[in-house]
């Protein structure tokens, strides 16, 4: 399912664009986060779309316990998401050793890491919507 992984990740990578929007007031960075938000996005819905695929490409992974199960497995890929998003979010300081205007909100981080998880079920939903998107 890559087509299907990536459309999803642009969208839900828009979306995490458009929150970084509005969270981010230093206009320099918006764009750099913007496009490192669409690539992240489109990696974490990959792999949460192709679970068993990623599972068989990392033998290391099936080592860990409960991770062969596909939602625990979602659920961590959609955790490490959420803490990379607000990390690097505010990996710019500004004066005194602050993150002046840059943090993302947890709530938005949330949203998103939620919208990794939904996205293999609410694919099948979606997929006759989107019937005249190539390679559907």
């Amino acid at each position: 399912m890559l087509l299907p992984a990536i459309y999803l990740g642009l969208t839900i990578g828009l979306y995490e664009a458009i929150l970084l929007h509005r969270d981010v007031s230093i206009p320099t960075h918006r764009f750099g986060h913007m496009f490192h938000a669409l690539i992240f996005a489109m990696i974490a819905v990959f792999a949460s779309m192709n679970v068993d695929f990623v599972l068989g490409a990392i033998p290391a992974l099936q080592s860990i316990p409960l991770i062969n199960n596909p939602l625990i497995f979602r659920i961590a890929i959609a955790l490490v998401a959420m803490i990379k998003m607000h990390a690097v979010s505010s990996a710019a300081p500004g004066m005194a050793g602050g993150t002046v205007g840059m943090k993302e909100k947890w709530s938005h981080s949330f949203i998103i890491a939620a919208a990794i998880v939904a996205a293999p079920y609410v694919w099948p939903m979606i997929e006759p919507l989107v019937g005249f998107l190539p390679g559907i």
